[in-house]
């Protein structure tokens, strides 16, 4: 195949929920068709905008917010710093005034309700998430440009043949598990190690280190508002939280001014396995159910389970005293190109893969991760990320409507919990003995995608999307 470089910014990206695929995607997709308005024909003129939705994104679009998304796109915003309480006015003033602001510079007519389509039983060949914008200018030119979100925030234009970043040479060009490996034994380097030179190709190691700190910074922010805010989450479905009664059960109503303190507290209530498996589920809970509500998560590798990476890094460094600025940059280092090569050898995209392309690879992440912070060899840190997998393949995504609620949430705190389990296993084994390699197991994941019935790739078609009635309380 030929040669991907994928930045650990690339796996792991800022953004707002609830989904990489079908709303952060939609969004970057939005943002670079307006700039290619811009660069080839300019603003002035232009009069109308539309877009058209196709196969997963038009059938759960509503869902996940794809249409918002599409919006704040085309008026210039972006989702790594949009105020994520001003969503429901952006929205409300284009409905009223039916109008967009382009870039925030070029007013054109838009109508939400006419202007973007959902073509419910028509998908693109090359991917189930498509959606094509057309412009219109007062002259009579016209542009249409086809994009494809093809999953954890990723997206790719009809026609182009290599994703933007290609061109990069790297020291240690990585496609496969087998080519990690090789580079591990030739250079002496963990995993986390051979990734920062790699990342050096990007940028210097001190701005890798920033842009790390800031995505833990992002997560750990993420899980502290969810542990504390309480409520319904917004689709319909009437789902309550549940990650801050948790969080009161497990340390009691008293509130703390800041993380540093509430994190001392969760650690002095000791380390029980009943405690500390409730800990894993509240945060991984408290992410998600931010997720759901709009809210401000990293992708890793996609929104829908933004929460397993999160809850099993504050798992190591509440329990394991993984409090270590090179603990955390290793673990992000580690999993991010876990996480990679998962992208290159099958897919991270629910619409192609089912759930196992998105809790399953979040959880094989987080078990090579941890491994490779505890201790754990380069093999034993590959062969967890192999035991995590296997046990989530042929998992299916059927969000019940469009929404990543049921049964996303809950899938996020299994996921942590089984990467936990997948590492503590490979710790206690010896690699030399394993029957099924990492490479393997992304292998079978990739032909268990492409023989998944389509109804049950983010369609809402099949599986708990049709046995559940709309309306019914979370059990």
């Amino acid at each position: 195949m030929p040669h991907e470089p994928i930045s650990v910014q690339d796996i792991f990206k800022i953004g707002i929920g609830p989904s990489s695929s079908h709303t952060l995607g939609p969004w970057r997709a939005a943002q670079r068709f307006t700039a290619s308005i811009d660069n080839r024909y300019g603003l002035a003129g232009l009069n109308n905008v539309k877009i058209i939705l196709y196969g997963s994104l038009a059938k759960t679009g509503k869902g996940h917010g794809t249409d918002i998304a599409i919006q704040l796109g085309l008026s210039g915003e972006d989702p790594v710093t949009f105020d994520t309480g001003s969503i429901d006015t952006a929205i409300g003033t284009i409905r009223t005034n039916k109008k967009l602001i382009l870039r925030g510079r070029q007013p054109v007519d838009f109508n939400p309700d006419t202007d973007i389509s959902f073509l419910y039983s028509e998908t693109l060949p090359y991917h189930p998430n498509a959606m094509t914008f057309l412009a219109s200018w007062e002259d009579g030119r016209q542009l249409a440009e086809t994009w494809y979100s093809i999953g954890g925030g990723f997206v790719k234009k009809e026609g182009e043949e290599t994703e933007a970043g290609s061109s990069v040479q790297l020291p240690f060009p990585i496609n496969t598990a087998s080519d990690l490996l090789h580079w591990c034994r030739k250079t002496g380097l963990s995993i986390s190690e051979v990734v920062m030179e790699n990342e050096a190709a990007w940028r210097p190691e001190e701005d890798t280190r920033r842009l790390i700190a800031k995505i833990w910074k992002t997560m750990q922010e993420c899980i502290y508002r969810g542990c504390h805010s309480e409520g319904m989450l917004p689709g319909g479905l009437h789902v309550q939280r549940r990650a801050a009664a948790l969080n009161k059960r497990l340390i009691g109503s008293r509130t703390y001014d800041d993380f540093n303190g509430w994190v001392n507290a969760i650690r002095a209530g000791g380390n029980d396995f009943k405690y500390t498996l409730d800990w894993v589920s509240c945060f991984a809970l408290a992410v998600n159910e931010e997720n759901a509500s709009f809210g401000r998560v990293v992708t890793a590798p996609t929104n829908g389970a933004a929460g397993v990476i999160p809850a099993v890094l504050q798992y190591f460094v509440i329990f394991c005293d993984g409090l270590q600025d090179n603990k955390i940059l290793s673990f992000i280092l580690t999993a991010s190109e876990i996480g990679s090569i998962f992208k290159k050898g099958a897919t991270i995209s629910a619409a192609m893969g089912g759930c196992q392309a998105e809790i399953g690879v979040s959880s094989a992440m987080a078990a090579a991760a941890l491994t490779e912070c505890v201790g754990g060899s380069q093999r034993q840190a590959m062969m967890a990320a192999e035991i995590a997998m296997e046990h989530h393949l042929g998992l299916t995504c059927d969000p019940i409507g469009g929404l990543v609620q049921i049964p996303c949430i809950e899938r996020n705190t299994m996921g942590a919990i089984k990467a936990i389990t997948a590492s503590q296993l490979a710790l206690q084994s010896t690699p030399d003995f394993a029957k099924v390699s990492l490479d393997a197991v992304i292998s079978t994941m990739w032909s268990t995608a492409q023989d998944m019935n389509s109804k049950y790739k983010e369609t809402s078609d099949g599986g708990l999307a049709v046995q559940i009635p709309l309306g019914l309380s979370e059990c």
